[in-house]
């Protein structure tokens, strides 16, 4: 994998998901900058993986912005909801007018497991999806990171973002909403796709 440099483009407008790649990247030394912070619109997701809207960002955050770029694609995939919402994990979130509500959000996903599957321990599973691109030569790569665990209800826990609230992960008792950030980013999807991005650099 070719050297990124020492500034990064982190493309995303979701300040929680800035805050933990941007802690990952500077204990490389790469200084991050936020796409609104520059100005840079947020993209709309058409593509049918993580790996596909990760891609589709990073690209276009690198060639607006002239410096490499790093994006994100991750959600929440719930097993009795056949992998939902997956990459809809965040439009299950917005209302009429596009603004999110994740507690609306996590209700949904509770409702529609336990009207599926209400005897069985809920499994759910997230997984992110970085990519890493580099302006205007069509140039990418992806890496993919998995955390398994189970939701519970009512959420616990006013750390994270997103669902953190109601996944467990396995091997512990407390929710991501409730972990400490930095054990958070030492167990993490991000961090298992953090890891492979790392390795690769050092390639």
């Amino acid at each position: 994998m070719r050297a990124i440099g020492d500034k990064i483009v982190i493309a995303t407008h979701n300040p929680g998901k800035l805050r933990e790649i941007a802690a990952l990247m500077e204990r490389l030394g790469i200084d991050c900058v936020g796409a609104e912070e520059l100005g840079l619109p947020e993209p709309e997701e058409i593509g049918n993986t993580f790996a596909d809207n990760a891609d589709l960002k990073a690209r276009e955050a690198a060639d607006l912005s002239g410096l490499p770029a790093l994006a994100d694609d991750s959600g929440l995939c719930v097993d009795a909801l056949h992998g939902r919402p997956g990459i809809f994990s965040a439009r299950w979130a917005e209302d009429a007018d596009g603004k999110r509500d994740w507690i609306r959000a996590m209700e949904k996903v509770w409702r529609e497991t336990e009207a599926t599957e209400p005897d069985a321990p809920p499994a759910a599973h997230f997984v992110c999806a970085l990519a890493v691109a580099w302006p205007n030569d069509g140039q990418a790569e992806t890496f993919e990171g998995r955390v398994d665990g189970t939701l519970v209800w009512p959420p616990r826990g006013d750390r994270g973002f997103g669902y953190d609230p109601m996944f467990v992960p396995v091997g512990h008792d407390q929710t991501f909403g409730e972990f400490d950030p930095e054990l958070k980013h030492a167990i993490s999807h991000r961090a298992d796709a953090f890891r492979k991005l790392v390795a690769a650099l050092g390639e």
